[in-house]
């Protein structure tokens, strides 16, 4: 089989899903009058609301008789797992580039990856319809970064070619506009070697994606490595250690064509393919022939940066909105996705249920807490917290320190330094990117980067993009300034009631509206001075015979602040809990009776 495989890697928003969707109409793998949505090989429902790629997926197409098999791969860094782990399933990588941004952070941890998987990348400068495309700069750009990290005169010597997936046209002059897609088809069919792997060795294949299906179970995709695989082959599943997981039949081999996936009977050495019938094997298990019991090496990723607490929903709302309730249900939801995200580590604390559950970054977390509470689950998220490490001689605490690169309006430059360095980032390097816009580098810790986009937005007036990316570790930078306001606190149980909401309004300002269900210890607020306050938000108005019911009906009230998932994860403080359930989100203390925090807080003062 003519066969070639590559990976379409590059920086959040750069166009690869779209490319993705034009190569399959162009190729013929999708018929001209099929219909096909947007961005089709982004079928969950969190990526079609957020915009985002947030998991791997694999396509094939076919052209001029070779067969392309495609992973699609997720821009923003806090699915960088799902990079790792799908570039060794292919040949060569597509690397896509803004015409007008040019080289992004993400787009050099991508780049990097690839040049350590000994890749030699094909450089595609997307968007060359944008008016302030400058497509010579970019690529000198590129270049700049692949010899930065590295690469080998092999890989400097990549080809370019320039595209605008929208109009559907490549070519390899970026002075002159395509007529269709076949530069680059050209580019990939030349440059991408074909599978250099025998075929008459037993079968083995390192498990890369795990996904579940309503009817065919578990399924496992990965890529052969040696060997032939067959339907109703009896396989071994072994550890990277050689520990024998299972050994079953195969059900079902499927491969990839277009938007589906199609049953075959066999596959050879160099092909991506899915298998069904396995009921424990997970990602960076072997699946080999009997008769071959040597597990595959598995690259080990970039460790997690950032962790949370999960735990069950314990407030007197529980169990009114969800259906997945209990510990045991959270654990076991939680080791799925373990299985199959190797970037997600989830670890039991203590016989009360509560899990630690680290990741990338906050929206990698906020993610799978979306996607949970959308599955009926209520839980309990505590304030999210960096994990630390100790150096090699185990004196000093190392922390995570994070690439940031801001797009900012020339005016407010100096209003984005002053709000990093309050938290301990540091200034690496200023530059103009265009149109009155300037382009600033820091290297600043994670925990400072925690809710500080809203920060961002609100002192920029909502101009500023900002990108983000592991760097290294450090040594502990500091304290960093906290929270300033203090809360209100409801004290009272039931539903609010507007008279009380608006006397509440001097106090500061409110999270709930009138009607909304609270409970003692619920935060319906932010408070105007820096302590906490317990209000009732439930008090109504004294009726006389002098002062009517009917009376002051008309009460106005301010809009109350509405706060999404990733606002509302960062606003958390030590002593806070967020609870989600299928329905709301809403912000609680931990300790819910209000002797009991202030005991608490007695007790945190005498052991400073």
């Amino acid at each position: 089989m003519n066969l070639r495989s590559i990976a379409i890697i590059a920086h959040v928003d750069h166009g690869k899903t779209t490319l993705v969707d034009c190569l399959l109409r162009q190729s013929g793998t999708v018929r001209a009058n099929q219909p096909m949505q947007d961005r089709a090989l982004d079928r969950g429902e969190l990526e079609r609301e957020r915009g985002i790629t947030i998991l791997a997926k694999c396509t094939a197409i076919h052209w001029r008789g070779v067969r392309i098999d495609i992973v699609d791969t997720p821009g923003h860094a806090d699915f960088g797992g799902e990079v790792e782990r799908v570039l060794g399933m292919v040949d060569g990588a597509l690397v896509l580039v803004d015409a007008a941004e040019g080289p992004m952070p993400q787009t050099k941890f991508v780049v990097d990856k690839a040049l350590r998987f000994g890749l030699r990348p094909i450089v595609a400068i997307s968007k060359m319809d944008r008016a302030d495309a400058r497509p010579e700069t970019v690529h000198e750009a590129v270049f700049d970064l692949f010899d930065a990290l590295g690469a080998t005169d092999r890989q400097l010597d990549f080809p370019v070619v320039y595209t605008s997936a929208r109009h559907g046209w490549a070519s390899f002059d970026p002075t002159i506009a395509g007529t269709d897609m076949t530069p680059l088809f050209e580019a990939v069919v030349a440059h991408v070697p074909a599978p250099a792997t025998d075929r008459d060795v037993p079968f083995r294949m390192l498990i890369s994606l795990l996904e579940a299906d309503p009817f065919l179970g578990r399924l496992v995709s990965g890529r052969v490595l040696s060997g032939r695989v067959g339907a109703n082959q009896t396989v071994t599943v072994l550890r990277t250690d050689g520990t024998v997981v299972e050994v079953a039949r195969l059900t079902k081999l499927l491969r990839a064509h277009g938007l589906e996936r199609i049953a075959v009977e066999c596959a050879g050495a160099g092909e991506i393919v899915t298998l069904a019938g396995l009921t424990t094997a997970s990602v960076a298990d072997t699946v080999a022939a009997s008769e071959s019991c040597v597990p595959i090496p598995a690259e080990p990723i970039d460790p997690p940066t950032i962790a949370m607490v999960f735990s069950i929903n314990d407030s007197p709302l529980a169990g009114r909105e969800g259906t997945q309730l209990t510990s045991r249900m959270i654990g076991e939801r939680l080791t799925r996705e373990a299985e199959g995200n190797v970037a997600i580590e989830v670890s039991g604390m203590a016989e009360d249920g509560t899990f630690e559950v680290a990741g990338r970054g906050e929206l990698q977390l906020a993610v799978l807490i979306e996607t949970m509470r959308r599955e009926g689950f209520e839980l309990s998220i505590g304030c999210p917290r960096v994990l630390m490490r100790e150096d090699p001689q185990g004196s000093v605490a190392l922390e995570p320190i994070e690439e940031i690169q801001i797009d900012v309006d020339q005016a407010f430059v100096g209003d984005v330094v002053n709000a990093l360095a309050e938290r301990r980032a540091e200034l690496i390097e200023l530059r103009p990117s265009g149109r009155d816009k300037m382009r600033a580098l820091f290297h600043g810790p994670s925990r400072g980067l925690i809710g500080f986009n809203g920060e961002l937005l609100t002192v920029t007036r909502g101009t500023a993009v900002m990108h983000r990316i592991f760097h290294g570790y450090s040594p502990f930078k500091g304290p960093l300034p906290r929270r300033q306001a203090g809360v209100l606190v409801s004290s009272a149980q039931g539903r609010a009631v507007a008279y009380a909401l608006w006397n509440l309004e001097e106090r500061g300002t409110l999270f709930i509206e009138p009607g909304m269900p609270v409970y003692g210890g619920m935060i319906i607020g932010e408070h105007a001075r820096p302590q906490d306050l317990d209000v009732n938000p439930l008090k109504s108005k004294q009726l006389t015979n002098i002062r009517a019911a009917g009376k002051d009906d008309a009460v106005r009230l301010s809009p109350p602040r509405r706060m999404s998932l990733e606002i509302a994860l960062a606003y958390l403080a030590d002593d806070e809990l967020l609870e989600v359930t299928p329905v709301s989100i809403r912000l609680r203390k931990r300790l819910l009776h209000p002797h009991s925090r202030r005991r608490a807080a007695r007790t945190h003062v005498r052991a400073r």
